[in-house]
Order: C-alpha cells, then structure tokens, then sequence
C-alpha cells in the first residue's frame, strides 16, 4: 500500500519523532522514503534581490543540513531516500512534491501549543485538508 513516503522536515531536533515513524513504516512496507524541505519564502518577497539571494542561500544550508540528518537516519534503517528543497509556500510544495512523484503518505510533525501560533493555519493543517493521500501527523514537543 505504501511505496512512497513524503516526509517534510524543518531539521528541528523534534522531527526525530517523524523519521522514526517514517523508518518505521517504510521498513515494515520496503517503501521509499522522500525527504522534503521547504523554504518558505513569503516572509521575505518584499527583499531587494541581492539580499533575498543572500537570505535563500543561507535558508538552503538550513536545508541540506535537515534533509541530511533525516536521510541519514533513514538510510541507516537500510531505507532508499531521495531529498529535495524547494522555494515557496511550504504547504503548496509539500502537495505539489507529492503529486509530482506520486508518493502513498505524507508523514510529517504537528505542534500542539498557544492557539496564537497557529491563527493562520499550520502547514501541517493545510495538508491534512487539502491532501489527496493519507497524512499522518505525529505531535512534536512544543519549542519554547
């Protein structure tokens, strides 16, 4: 049933409980895992390019060091991992990565905290609603 995994990170030590999840079901379903980060860049649209180039060059080392410690973990569970960054609204990336390479499930970290932090609507939240798959969301210890 499940052959592709999407497992969006925001490389905090609290996404551990997501890649073993992750590993979990993929080991027991010989699934692949695809490892996602997004970086969202509608804080900073309004920027002068050369800094936006700055602000997104520093964000994509974010990145690779979050899809990096994932897919570390993962593939020490002797699971394929494919990663990937992208740009933009993090939860219209996560549905469109997922559509793109057709994976089964989306498993991805959920905070529980001040309803004040998510007035807006989380990402995990918008996905959960517009999601075509299943989504399995994992409660995360709220940072503080």
């Amino acid at each position: 049933m499940f052959e592709r995994i999407l497992l969006p990170t925001d490389g905090t030590e609290s996404m551990d409980a997501v890649v073993e999840t992750a590993a979990d079901i993929a080991v027991q379903r010989d699934a692949e895992v695809h490892v996602l980060y997004v970086i969202d860049d509608r804080a900073f649209l309004t920027l002068q390019d050369e800094m936006k180039t700055e602000v997104v060059a520093e964000l994509e080392g974010e990145g690779e060091a979050a899809v990096d410690r994932a897919a570390t973990r993962l593939r020490e569970a002797g699971i394929d991992v494919t990663t990937a960054i992208r740009e933009g609204d993090p939860a219209e990336q996560i549905l469109g990565y997922s559509d793109e390479v057709s994976v089964d499930l989306i498993t991805m970290g959920t905070r529980r905290g001040d309803y004040t932090n998510n007035l807006m609507g989380s990402v995990s939240q918008k996905v959960v609603a517009r999601a075509d798959i299943p989504v399995l969301t994992t409660n995360l210890a709220v940072e503080e």
